[in-house]
């Protein structure tokens, strides 16, 4: 794989979900359960979109 890839897939209860995998295949992120796989799509565009603004909150107490 030479770019990262969003996967829609369909779970054993019958909701839409997508995962992001990286360029080395890996599985970097996975989604809630949507009713429709327009959603799920909706789902991908507001993570392409809002991704690149993301701030990194670090919740650890280390």
């Amino acid at each position: 794989m030479v770019d990262p890839q969003f996967e829609i897939t369909k779970d054993t209860s019958g909701e839409y979900r997508f995962r992001l995998r990286a360029p080395n295949g890996e599985i970097i992120a996975n989604s809630e359960g949507y009713k429709s796989k327009s959603s799920c799509k909706k789902g991908i565009a507001s993570v392409k979109k809002n991704a690149p603004k993301a701030t990194i909150q670090d919740l650890t107490r280390e």
